[in-house]
């Protein structure tokens, strides 16, 4: 119990006045307005707002998908704010993981192979690498699915896979924008509890973009944006 305590009281994820700017046709719009957020390790952290609140922006440049115009942002103690594209594509693949609306599976690979990419792009080791992702389809319920490819799986089944695709080098903190958007709503609700088993199960750490106001009712801790700036910061 001791142990748990204090591992939730350390943070995975600091950002600090981050702000993006950018010039749309000689005006400057500044998207992110000095966004402070800290996540510690294994919150699950819901991130609402209306469309073009920045909500996805800040993701991105949480993710460092994106770059931030100014502020700093730390990774699971690492200063990523001034690394350059080698570094931060290092810390992604080891530190981050992802999942989208769309799943972005690839299609010429099957279900496992598509959980193992993160690895084989690294440069894993390819046996415990596919145990890992066998271990991690079990858990999302498509052990039997493992050898098909995204054609053949139903949407619902797509995202399960790419949520194992971002588990399977056990990073520090996953990014998922708007990851039930494409689903029916028993599908969804399906996805949402699978977010919810999966951080109970491993404290994984989770930040969640979404307009499901129904899920982001169940969330912990929510994060409301406006105009690209935090407008409230809530714990249940």
């Amino acid at each position: 119990m001791v142990e748990t305590t204090v591992q939730a009281q350390v943070p995975v994820l600091r950002a600090v006045q981050l702000g993006k700017r950018f010039d749309h046709k000689g005006r400057v719009l500044d998207v992110l307005r000095g966004v402070d957020l800290t996540v510690m390790r294994g919150e699950i952290v819901g991130i609402v707002g209306e469309s073009g609140a920045g909500k996805s922006t800040l993701l991105h440049c949480l993710g460092t998908l994106d770059s931030a115009s100014s502020g700093e942002l730390h990774i699971d103690g690492i200063d990523a704010t001034r690394m350059g594209s080698d570094a931060l594509a290092h810390l992604r693949n080891t530190k981050i993981g992802f999942v989208f609306q769309s799943h972005h599976l690839l299609a010429e690979f099957t279900a496992l192979e598509n959980v193992m990419m993160p690895g084989l792009i690294g440069g894993n080791p390819r046996a415990p690498l596919q145990k890992r992702a066998e271990e991690l389809l079990a858990v999302v319920g498509l052990e039997p699915r493992g050898d098909h490819r995204p054609s053949e799986l139903s949407g619902g089944e797509q995202q399960r896979v790419a949520l194992a695709r971002a588990l399977v080098l056990s990073p520090a903190i996953v990014m998922a924008d708007e990851p039930s958007g494409n689903l029916d709503s028993k599908t969804a609700k399906q996805i949402h509890e699978l977010f919810f088993e999966l951080n109970r199960a491993t404290n994984t750490t989770f930040v969640i973009v979404t307009h499901n106001n129904e899920f982001a009712a169940q969330l912990p801790r929510v994060v409301t944006m406006r105009d690209g700036s935090v407008l409230s910061d809530l714990r249940s």
